[in-house]
C-alpha cells in the first residue's frame, strides 16, 4: 500500500512538473550575445497561454511579475511605474541599464477587451488572444533585454506600456499608458522607438508618415544592411496614433516600427498560429544592431 502511494505521489509530483513547464515563467540567462527569434516566438507563446492581458486581470498581473523577472535575471533595474490617466492606474514597467544618452524602446503588453474587428459578429464581445498586437513587441523588447551587450555607449530603457489597445471602449482612449508615462517623465530620451505588431508571418513594415524621418532611415538602412529589405520596406503607407505619439508631440525623435497589414487586427484570431520566429528576429536583429552604431 505504501509502494502505491509513494508512486501515486511520484507520478502527482510529475505531472505537476510537466504543467509548470508549460504555464510558469522560464527564467533566462544573461548576455546571451544574439537576438534568438525562437525564444522569442516561445515568449509570445507563453503570453498567449497566460489569457489575454486585460487590465486589472490575472493575466495582466502575472504578465508584469513575468517581464520584471526576466529583466531583473538579466541584469536590468526594473521598476513598475504607477501613473494615472482618465481615471485608471497604468502599470508602466520600466528597465534601465547603461549610461549616457537615453534611447527608449517600447512595446505595449496589454491586450484589448474585445474583438470588436472580428468578422464573426457573434465573437465580437470575446477578448483579443494578442499574440501579434502586444505580445510580438514584448517579446522583441524581452529578447533585446537577454542579448543585447552590457556596455554600450549609451543608456537603454525597454519600456513596456499599459493601457494602449482599450481605445472607444467605455470612454477610454488608445495609449493611455504612453501618455501618462510621457507628462510624467523625469529624464528626456534621446529617441525613442516603438514596435508593434511586428511578429505577422507575412510581414510588411513600411515608413510610418508622422514618425522621425532620420530616425526612421537609419533603422530602415540597418535592416536592408542585414538583408531584411523585403520586411522594411523604404516607402511611406500608415499614420498611425501608437505609443510613439507623445514622445513626438514632446518634441522627441520616435519611430514607430509597426505591420498594420495584419488582417486579424483586433479579432479572435490574433494568435501565435499567425506570428512568426523569422518576423520577430527580423527586427530583433535589426534593432540589436542599430543600437550597437
Amino acid at each position: 500500500m505504501k509502494n502505491k502511494q509513494a508512486l501515486l505521489i511520484a507520478g502527482a509530483v510529475l505531472v505537476l512538473v510537466g504543467l509548470s513547464a508549460l504555464f510558469w515563467p522560464r527564467l533566462s540567462s544573461t548576455a546571451t550575445g544574439r537576438f534568438d527569434g525562437s525564444r522569442a516566438y516561445r515568449d509570445v507563446q507563453y503570453q498567449e497561454r497566460l489569457g489575454p492581458r486585460i487590465h486589472g486581470t490575472q493575466p495582466h498581473a502575472q504578465t508584469i511579475a513575468w517581464i520584471t523577472a526576466e529583466l531583473t535575471q538579466s541584469g536590468w533595474e526594473v521598476q513598475v511605474a504607477e501613473q494615472v490617466y482618465n481615471g485608471l492606474t497604468a502599470k508602466n514597467i520600466i528597465a534601465r541599464r547603461g549610461r549616457g544618452p537615453i534611447t527608449l524602446l517600447g512595446a505595449h503588453y496589454d491586450t484589448r477587451r474585445y474583438a470588436d474587428q472580428d468578422p464573426d459578429p457573434a465573437k465580437r464581445a470575446l477578448p483579443v488572444p494578442g499574440a501579434n498586437d502586444g505580445a510580438s513587441g514584448v517579446a522583441v523588447l524581452l529578447e533585446l533585454g537577454r542579448s543585447l551587450p552590457v556596455n554600450l555607449d549609451k543608456q537603454v530603457w525597454l519600456v513596456f506600456f499599459d493601457l494602449e489597445d482599450q481605445g472607444g471602449i467605455q470612454g477610454r482612449d488608445y495609449i493611455e499608458g504612453s501618455l501618462a508615462f510621457a507628462a510624467s517623465m523625469q529624464a528626456r530620451p534621446a529617441a525613442v522607438v516603438i514596435v508593434d505588431m511586428i511578429g505577422d508571418a507575412s510581414q510588411n513594415i513600411y515608413y510610418e508618415q508622422s514618425s522621425d524621418r532620420k530616425l526612421s532611415e537609419e533603422i530602415w538602412s540597418t535592416a536592408a544592411s542585414l538583408g531584411y529589405s523585403n520586411s522594411f520596406i523604404q516607402q511611406y503607407r500608415f499614420n498611425m496614433i501608437d505609443d510613439h505619439t507623445p514622445f513626438l508631440a514632446a518634441g522627441i525623435p520616435a519611430v514607430d516600427i509597426i505591420d498594420f497589414d495584419y488582417p486579424f487586427w483586433h479579432t479572435t484570431s490574433d494568435t501565435s498560429s499567425q506570428v512568426s520566429a523569422h518576423s520577430l528576429s527580423t527586427v530583433g536583429d535589426t534593432l540589436w544592431t542599430w543600437l550597437q552604431k
